[in-house]
């Protein structure tokens, strides 16, 4: 079908000036700038506007001239769809969300799949600025973040010398929960981990791997426990650890059996996330063993599912991990001074915790 001829041209910026008899200052003002209008002048432009179709200022050509998006960049190397399912997640960008509303910002999530190395979306987002959330030190997504001239937040990991970061003290954190652990008795444990670097591995996790790992977090975290253990007397090369590369709960289930097959005698299940421990505790409920009198079960996070599971956990601040990731990346700070923000812990003694086992008692395993 032929367009017709007497079709009426959108509305551009200067005629809705020339039908109002305005600059078109004022009218650019009336969308970017409300505050320098009275409000009976803005909502005549408004009006108009509508009238003759005028859609509101090229925010593409806005931010190549102000050289300025209006949006913080989150970058996470998962896909996008762990944002919405994780539950940590899903509070630090509720978090995050927040401290962008409060600065009326926008925010753009940037998934970077753990298993490819395109780094294109990182290159072509239009951001002010990025948060980079739990990354490893290698990552090559990390890198190009680095290449960019904008600033750059790191929350939880890696831990880097000129960035801003935000996060818990991990190390501390979980030498809590072994001092907690070793009090109660327990001294054959079995650690159920998630991935220590980028290349998948799910199975044990060898001394060397632990000692190399890429990820931050779960280092410190491995490498507190082992300390704990043994300034009390366990032999950490014989203490089974199996990583998992999906953290999931189905994950977590898989390496509870596989710890419980590497070593029966175990008396714990030492989880490095909540997700992790949940499928722990349900694998214990499928072999028949008793939470706690059996086998003790803990995690860390503390997240919503484990306090309703009575989860003996580490709780860390998530959300306010993600506020206070965006109101550092949106405040600025003094050029050449990274800061730093290290977010408390507590330690919470749930139901899924007791001492050990006597040899005497029954084993109600398999």
């Amino acid at each position: 079908m032929a367009r017709s001829t007497n079709a009426r041209r959108p509305a551009t910026l200067a005629s809705l000036a020339a039908e109002l008899g305005v600059s078109r200052t004022t009218v650019s003002n009336a969308y970017n700038r409300p505050d320098q209008l009275s409000p009976e002048l803005r909502k005549r432009v408004l009006e108009t506007a509508r009238r003759l179709g005028y859609p509101g200022p090229d925010p593409v050509a806005r931010s190549l001239r102000t050289r300025k998006a209006g949006a913080v960049g989150l970058l996470l190397t998962e896909n996008l769809s762990y944002a919405f399912r994780d539950p940590g997640a899903v509070q630090f960008l509720e978090g995050l969300a927040l401290a962008c509303e409060d600065a009326g910002q926008g925010l753009l999530l940037i998934p970077a799949s753990p298993e490819r190395e395109d780094v294109a979306a990182v290159h072509r987002a239009g951001v002010d600025g990025f948060v980079v959330y739990s990354v490893p030190e290698d990552d090559p997504h990390l890198a190009a973040v680095l290449e960019r001239p904008v600033p750059v937040v790191i929350a939880d990991q890696p831990q880097l010398d000129n960035l801003d970061w935000v996060g818990p003290d991990d190390a501390r954190a979980i030498k809590a929960m072994a001092d907690h652990l070793i009090g109660l008795g327990h001294r054959r444990i079995g650690v159920s981990c998630m991935r220590l670097a980028r290349g998948r591995n799910d199975g044990p996790a060898s001394v060397q791997r632990q000692a190399n790992a890429s990820f931050h977090v779960q280092k410190a975290r491995l490498t507190a426990l082992a300390e704990a253990f043994s300034e009390a007397g366990v032999d950490w090369t014989k203490v089974p650890v199996v990583e998992r590369f999906d953290h999931t709960t189905a994950s977590g289930a898989s390496a509870a059996a596989q710890l419980l097959e590497m070593d029966p005698e175990i008396t714990a299940v030492v989880c490095t996330s909540d997700i992790l421990a949940l499928g722990a505790l349900s694998e214990a409920r499928n072999r028949g063993l008793r939470v706690p009198e059996d086998l003790t079960v803990t995690g860390f996070d503390g997240i919503p599912d484990a306090e309703r599971a009575n989860l003996t956990t580490v709780r860390q601040p998530v959300l306010e991990k993600g506020r206070a990731s965006g109101r550092l990346l949106l405040e600025a700070g003094e050029p050449g001074r990274p800061r730093r923000v290290q977010l408390e812990t507590q330690l919470i003694v749930g139901a899924t915790s007791a001492p050990p086992r006597s040899a005497e008692e029954r084993w109600f395993g398999p």
